[in-house]
């Protein structure tokens, strides 16, 4: 397997560094989003993954708890640090890492000057959201100049789950990326496509996660209030399911058995991205995620999951079609 052609792009993977986990970790996240212990990274291990699994590149991101943790200032200095670390990891593996640039929401200028300062002098591939901002969801009027500013540059916002503002109650005292995570995000690209941001910027590219979360399973229902209930912001858009027919998504997690077949009911095959999830999916289950996947028929006859990912994510990144394969022995 040596061709780019049957080389995954991952646009769902992250990165650590010591300084992060010990700030986070100061803030209050030693068990980030009610896991039992912060991963491990480091560049060798992650592209020894990447190697094993005929990964092409991967676009490196901040995973929740994100970079901001009460205090603006302290947020506008963790969030330049993160993405001038990732920067470098870029210059030191330029044929192998992009990244998403993290941005200090809810602080609006602060990330308004960071998504400046990441694409213009980091040559970062877009950024990350979080799905919800200290409680703010991302249909949040105040966050309109960041996406009239994203949408301006035709850029792209990865989306990232993170604990939700009741997850005291409403996670049980389980781990929340186990089912919070899911409808986090199902909730935040709901307040998108209320609120009509979706559809005032449509220059901007959104990257749903986690096969869509749970939105494969509501897409009907949300359709249904928006038009019988509640109506919609902008009274001549598309209807719901078409609006989120535009999105992409990554297939990062337990895709497999169920969850992929539910996104395919609602998102088309050239919306669809590769994404593993490590280092919060530790190397053997991300592993064993990519097996399935590769073993699982894709929706377009003559293709491969890896040839039907990999183009479509080359669409977007074109930064990434020169990138050489790396060698492998599979």
């Amino acid at each position: 397997m040596t061709s780019s052609e049957s080389q995954f792009i991952d646009v769902h993977t992250h990165f650590l560094t010591e300084s992060y986990v010990r700030q986070a970790t100061t803030a209050g996240h030693a068990h980030p989003d009610g896991m039992d212990r912060w991963p491990v990274w480091s560049p060798e291990a992650h592209l020894e993954l990447m190697d094993r699994n005929g990964i092409q590149a991967a676009l490196l991101s901040m995973s929740s708890p994100g970079v901001h943790f009460g205090d603006d200032d302290s947020a506008r200095r963790l969030a330049r640090e993160v993405n001038e670390d990732a920067a470098g990891l870029v210059a030191d593996h330029p044929d192998r890492f992009g990244f998403f640039a993290s941005v200090p929401l809810p602080d609006v200028e602060g990330a308004l000057e960071e998504v400046a300062y990441s694409i213009d002098h980091l040559g970062a591939d877009g950024v990350v959201l979080m799905t919800n901002a200290r409680g703010k969801y991302l249909g949040d009027s105040s966050f309109e100049p960041v996406f009239a500013e994203l949408d301006r540059r035709r850029a792209v916002a990865f989306l990232h789950p993170t604990s939700p503002v009741c997850w005291e109650q409403s996670a049980l005292g389980r781990p929340r990326p186990m089912v919070e995570y899911i409808f986090d995000t199902a909730r935040t690209v709901t307040d998108l496509l209320m609120s009509g941001v979706l559809e005032r910027y449509p220059d901007l590219t959104v990257i749903v996660p986690h096969c869509g979360g749970a939105l494969p399973v509501l897409a009907d229902r949300i359709n249904e209030f928006m038009a019988m209930f509640l109506g919609s912001p902008q009274p001549d858009a598309p209807d719901a399911v078409e609006q989120l027919r535009r999105l992409y998504y990554d297939i990062a997690g337990p895709a497999l058995p169920r969850h992929l077949p539910a996104l395919l009911e609602l998102a088309l095959p050239d919306r669809l991205l590769f994404g593993s999830d490590y280092c919060w999916t530790p190397a053997p289950v991300a592993d064993r995620h990519i097996a399935a996947v590769d073993a699982t028929r894709p929706p377009v006859e003559g293709a491969t999951w890896r040839s039907l990912t990999t183009a479509n994510a080359r669409g977007l990144f074109p930064r990434l079609t020169g990138v050489a394969a790396p060698k492998s022995d599979s």
